[in-house]
């Protein structure tokens, strides 16, 4: 299902699961990938969003886990450019594994044979790198290498699985499926602080919010 949040932004809902597309002043830009076998799924939602896949010109990816990365192979083929956190794009390309010293990397490993990693380079970036409209932050925790990607311009900020949705306000990624809860809890005080204003929030998991996503995020760290 795909969900228009703005006049630039879509959200694509996979069952529990979220990417999300814009159009960054020109540049059709997917944010997250999905599980392995939604990479039709998210074909079909940018032809819903009123665009071909062949418009699709970059992949930003905020963290290695399964249902973020799964469906990136299915994009093969198509010209675009992927981008990920500096510490988490090895693991996304395969040139790396997960590590057993952080509590997901056993998972993360026992499920890796499910991931194809994409024959497209995989670009890293660094804090405050920015790709179009959009600056990296990164924020450490739910992965070493989660990054959040926000758009002053277009008054958005790609959450990942920093946050998730839940009742109507934002929660911290919880400790069951983190690498580190206080890294957790200080990336959202940090990204709290840095970001710029925006109106969309928009987390790896549940709802997202089409207004007030900086108060939400900022209501969050609050609370921690």
């Amino acid at each position: 299902m795909v969900t228009r949040l703005s006049e630039d932004a879509w959200w694509i809902e996979l069952g529990g699961v979220n990417a999300y597309l814009v159009d960054d002043e020109g540049a059709l830009t997917l944010v997250d990938a999905g599980m392995p076998w939604h990479g039709g799924r998210l074909l079909d939602a940018v032809v819903e969003a009123g665009f071909a896949p062949d418009d699709l010109d970059r992949v930003l990816i905020t963290h290695y886990d399964l249902d973020h990365v799964g469906g990136l192979a299915r994009l093969d083929g198509l010209d675009v450019t992927m981008y990920a956190g500096r510490r988490d794009a090895p693991l996304v390309a395969g040139r790396e594994r997960p590590p057993f010293s952080i509590p997901k990397g056993a998972f993360q490993r026992l499920v890796g044979p499910l991931v194809t990693p994409p024959e497209t380079e995989v670009v890293p970036l660094a804090d405050g790198d920015a790709v179009g409209s959009f600056t990296a932050y990164e924020t450490p925790g739910h992965t070493p290498g989660h990054v959040a990607y926000v758009s002053e311009a277009l008054g958005i900020a790609i959450l990942g699985d920093l946050v998730r949705e839940s009742d109507g306000h934002l929660d911290p990624s919880s400790w069951i499926i983190s690498a580190d809860t206080d890294d957790v809890r200080r990336s959202i005080r940090d990204l709290g602080e840095a970001a710029p204003a925006f109106d969309v929030a928009a987390p790896g998991h549940g709802v997202p919010f089409e207004r007030g996503g900086r108060d939400r995020l900022t209501d969050l760290a609050g609370r921690l």
